[in-house]
């Protein structure tokens, strides 16, 4: 069973910093990416950034410039280091992992954590 837990969200001043972190526990062979999502009240899902095992991170353009994602793999975490937030980030965030776990290759959630953004 593979668990992903974020921590980090928050209440923030529009041209603020946010790092959020994803912690994965299980017995994890080995990743095929992870990432982070954010849904937005009203809106889908969204892919926000998405780390790969092969080829750069990928970056919704809305973020591009602002946003960072880094992958600490001997912890198995994840993190997102978001700059210059904007009202428009404001959204739950969700840590996204596609994991091979023995044999079997899964895709895993966490349970979101909220970023606020004041204007």
């Amino acid at each position: 069973q593979v668990q992903l837990v974020e921590s980090g969200g928050g209440l923030v001043q529009a041209g603020g910093s946010l790092r959020l972190s994803c912690a994965a526990s299980g017995t994890i062979f080995s990743f095929n990416a992870m990432g982070w999502y954010r849904q937005a009240p009203g809106k889908q899902r969204e892919s926000v950034a998405i780390f790969r095992r092969a080829g750069s991170p990928n970056y919704a353009d809305s973020v591009k410039g602002r946003f960072i994602i880094s992958r600490d793999g001997a912890k198995n975490r994840l993190y997102l280091q978001m700059n210059s937030l904007k009202p428009e980030d404001a959204a739950v965030y969700y840590c996204w992992a596609d994991f091979n776990i023995g044999s079997q290759r899964g895709e895993y959630w966490g349970q979101g954590s909220q970023v606020t953004v004041s204007s």
